[in-house]
């Protein structure tokens, strides 16, 4: 089998350490990578921390994974030799079952993961981007365009994704005004995205020390959510609100800021559950929804989307033995706006 390197958590208290395994033998519809680069998603965090309770250690996280083309299988037609291409994140998914939905398959059961999950196989544990190489079915393999830096596309696989797909489908747009909650990772690609599409993108951030950021990333307006008279002001204002906070919040105080028939979308995952009051969405038809990633048509549909509007991510690279340094970066939201593991340090 062949073998990779990368970077591992063994047990939840532990520091990420350097590992080495075995990748799964390459099919003849597979495609092999090398990869350059890495993003670091939050999502990586509480799994290898097991705040969500699932992890199966040892894990090789990484999701947000941007590569070269190094093998292909004899049946693989989409890719070749040397073609610059991502991964997000998962791998495999039911593609013979009644229910399938080749636009929705990322909700549908089958599900394997990019890591922390099992192959096909129900043996094989499938590991991360935090490696050098990994072996992927062609089917779940993203073209990346020419014109985008391979290291600052990495994110796109997660963080672009997960802001592209609720934009697309609650059509924001021209005439839409959209307020995008959080000015992370995540936040920052919402940002950019919705903009892009021709919305009129406000910022809700607890203070407002990104605001030049925001505004020149293509937000009309940024108001601080530790101000009072924020929420007053912007009352019934939005017609799509997407939270990626990850930490507890006020939905009622949000669900307030919506127009008739608006729509607040939850991206971020806070740990404990949050009380929503009836009459917080009764009066005036609002809806409280959520958003997972994308299916790999969408997540396609957003990098040819991001190919021609020139849009990335803003990263910070790092050298993989910085690992464990940047998870606390991030968890004190010292980045900005996206950290990005450049694989070639594993040879340092």
């Amino acid at each position: 089998m062949p073998i990779a390197r990368g970077y591992a958590a063994t047990d939840a208290s532990k520091p990420l350490t350097p590992f080495t395994f075995e990748r799964r033998e390459p099919n003849a519809d597979d495609v092999v990578i090398d990869i350059k680069f890495a993003g670091i998603c939050h999502s990586d965090i509480h799994t290898v921390r097991n705040e969500w309770k699932n992890a199966v250690y040892p894990i090789v996280p990484g999701h947000e994974i941007a590569g070269i083309v190094s093998a292909v299988g004899a049946n693989v037609t989409k890719f070749k030799v040397g073609d610059r291409v991502g991964v997000g994140c998962f791998v495999d998914s039911c593609v013979g079952c009644a229910t399938r939905d080749v636009d929705n398959e990322h909700y549908m059961p089958g599900l394997v993961q990019t890591y922390n999950s099992v192959e096909a196989d129900g043996k094989t544990a499938t590991q991360g981007g935090y490696s050098d190489s990994i072996v992927v079915k062609e089917g779940y393999v993203l073209s990346i365009p020419d014109n985008l830096p391979l290291d600052a596309s990495a994110p796109l696989l997660c963080a672009g994704i997960t802001l592209y797909s609720p934009l697309a489908h609650w059509k924001a747009g021209p005439g839409k005004k959209v307020a995008i909650v959080g000015m992370g990772g995540l936040g920052h690609m919402g940002v950019k995205i919705g903009a892009a599409m021709g919305a009129d993108i406000t910022v809700l951030s607890q203070t407002l020390s990104k605001k030049e950021d925001g505004l020149k990333l293509g937000a009309k307006e940024y108001y601080a959510t530790s101000d009072a008279s924020t929420f007053e002001k912007l009352a019934g204002t939005f017609d799509l609100i997407i939270c990626t906070a990850g930490v507890a919040i006020d939905w009622n105080a949000y669900l307030n800021l919506l127009k008739v028939d608006g729509s607040m979308v939850i991206v971020g995952a806070p740990e404990h559950a949050i009380p929503v009051h009836a009459f917080s969405l009764i009066p005036g038809r609002k809806s409280l929804s959520g958003s997972m990633i994308g299916s790999i048509k969408e997540t396609q549909e957003m990098l040819d989307f991001c190919g021609k509007h020139n849009i990335v991510s803003e990263i910070e690279k790092i050298n993989i033995q910085q690992v464990n340094e940047a998870y606390e970066r991030v968890l004190k939201s010292d980045v900005r706006y996206r950290f990005v593991i450049d694989i070639a340090s594993l040879a340092a």
